[in-house]
């Protein structure tokens, strides 16, 4: 985050040396870049802000957190579901049925980000983040690698999710290696 408001810092720094030596003309132009900028900037910090709300509502098991995170038609996908996991679903009452059984199942889960960025299309952010959950019954951990894209609309919901995990390492974790297709 530092680093991208030093970026934003020095262009704004060079608008600002460019309006001074422009017309009239030229000034409209950079003050619009300089707006432009600016939006895009508030934009992308909203959508790195939603980013982490969503991981901290799974972190908390709390599927009304993560159902209004998603804008009405939002969608889920896991591309790498390799026939044992759900591939994905569609929609408030589909974001609702795909979380609120899971949480029961598990005492504890935690998803340490590692990396979060804002794309040059400020309404996709792209995260790397770790995984664990704590097994009931004292089962131990499960731990995987994630990588997720995460697409917002104009008012900062969740339009699309995208999950990438090792599905292997999945399929290990809860005993389901047999079943992979």
């Amino acid at each position: 985050m530092e680093r991208n408001m030093n970026k934003i810092l020095i262009i704004l720094t060079l608008v600002v040396i460019l309006l001074s030596s422009c017309d009239s003309q030229c000034k409209k132009e950079m003050s619009k870049l300089k707006n432009d900028i600016e939006m895009k900037s508030e934009i992308s910090e909203r959508n790195k802000t939603n980013t982490k709300a969503f991981f901290k509502a799974l972190e908390n098991m709390d599927a009304d957190a993560v159902v209004g995170l998603f804008a009405k038609d939002g969608v889920h996908i896991n591309p790498y579901a390799s026939g044992i996991f759900p591939e994905g679903t569609k929609g408030h009452d589909g974001i609702r049925a795909y979380w609120e059984p899971v949480f029961p199942n598990f005492e504890k889960m935690e998803f340490p980000i590692k990396e979060i960025h804002a794309m040059e299309d400020p309404s996709i952010t792209f995260v790397k983040f770790k995984g664990a959950i704590k097994l009931k019954n004292d089962a131990g951990w499960y731990k995987n690698d994630y990588y997720a894209t995460f697409k917002f609309d104009s008012e900062g919901k969740i339009i699309e999710y995208v999950e990438i995990f090792n599905p292997i390492v999945a399929a290990k974790g809860f005993g389901l290696l047999n079943e992979i297709k």
